[in-house]
């Protein structure tokens, strides 16, 4: 095999467990990563945890003389890098926006000058804005959605003209895309023009909408990442987890080691060219349900959640896979229960230190009146 693939954000989270199971099947890896302080830290040099292996280039993906140097001998790319985080980016629009869609750009355009065999896409489950749902009848609903007034009075449920609970529904990749976050809207925009652009100049190219990930390496001292590192960051410093609406709100948590699965697959699968793909669990749990759990693992069951009881602006309020078609035209099948995604996570955390920026990054929201 020994082909040669390049991940773009490669050095991360979900990049690098990308890195080992590639590594793993008998790829060489290099890495474009520009080491960002809200990921890794200031002043951090190359991650402890990037397998020896990866070649690792220091630069943004903006930067084209890096992204040139980066694609040089390169026979796949997987493109990973992007900021994360919906609240975040409804405040620093300009930089959610210039790292996503113009360091996209700037890829895309030195692919078009020199193709590669396969372009591999990291979308997201945030296009979607809020899930499907079905009514009283057993009809399913989209573009369902809630009024600022039924927000402000803590009426958190979807409800169908006539007062009725709409009961949530796996969504499907054929869902129309409701864009409710500048986050939401640049990681659409990577998919669609990553599609457009790898037609283009004949590159089969996958997008793959990831759902709600957690895993080890998760950055825990950057308040915009993945919910568990969140909640893990907060009880690892003694402070209770804090909980946007009512925690009932539906989720699909699924292990970075099966998106790692899924990543690959999507590399050696011919008939998934130019396609897009859920990439979840298959199963939905609400916040409520996680924070229990990973205060249980942990030991840390006498601190109880703080339900703040708002909405932050950007949320929506079920959302979890349907990963029916990536599970037949993948062979994709999710190994890592969570329950022992979660085992395993709490091991990692006991050597971790995680400083503790969730109340700050709570309270910039509310002081640009993004919380109702």
């Amino acid at each position: 095999m020994n082909k040669k693939v390049l991940i773009t954000g490669g050095a991360g989270f979900i990049g690098s467990h990308l890195a080992d199971e590639l590594l793993d099947k008998g790829y060489q890896v290099r890495v474009l990563d520009n080491l960002s302080e809200q990921v890794h830290g200031k002043g951090n040099g190359r991650p402890d945890y990037l397998h020896p292996d990866v070649e690792l280039i220091t630069g943004d993906v903006r930067d084209p003389k890096k992204v040139k140097e980066a694609l040089q001998g390169i026979d796949a790319v997987y493109h990973y890098a992007a900021m994360v985080g919906v609240g975040q980016s409804m405040y620093e629009i300009k930089e959610y926006t210039d790292v996503n869609n113009l360091g996209t750009a700037v890829l895309l355009e030195a692919l078009s000058k020199h193709p590669v065999e396969k372009l591999i896409v990291a979308s997201s489950m945030s296009i979607y804005g809020e899930g499907l749902y079905k009514d009283a009848e057993g009809r399913i609903r989209e573009g369902v959605d809630r009024s600022l007034g039924q927000l402000r009075a803590g009426e958190w449920e979807m409800f169908d003209a006539s007062g009725h609970v709409l009961t949530p529904y796996p969504t499907p990749e054929t869902k129309t895309p409701s864009l409710s976050s500048i986050y939401a809207l640049s990681k659409y925009d990577q998919e669609r023009m990553c599609l457009l652009i790898g037609k283009a100049y004949n590159i089969p190219t996958v997008a793959l909408r990831f759902f709600n990930v957690f895993g080890t390496r998760q950055s825990l001292s950057n308040p915009y990442t993945g919910v568990l590192a969140i909640f893990a960051s907060r009880l690892l410093n003694d402070n209770p987890v804090l909980i946007f609406e009512d925690g009932n709100q539906k989720r699909d948590f699924v292990s970075v080691l099966d998106i790692a699965q899924a990543s690959r697959l999507a590399l050696e699968t011919p008939g998934a060219d130019y396609e897009v793909f859920n990439v979840g669990s298959g199963h939905a749990y609400t916040i409520n349900e996680i924070a229990a759990k990973l205060a249980e693992i942990l030991n840390k069951e006498d601190i109880k959640p703080e339900i703040y009881g708002k909405y932050r602006v950007g949320d929506i309020r079920h959302c979890f896979a349907d990963i029916s078609k990536t599970k037949a035209k993948l062979g994709y099948e999710p190994a890592i229960s969570l329950e022992h995604g979660l085992i395993e996570l709490a091991e990692w955390l006991e050597g971790q230190t995680a400083e503790d920026k969730v109340a700050e990054a709570r309270n910039e929201l509310t002081a640009r009146g993004l919380t109702v």
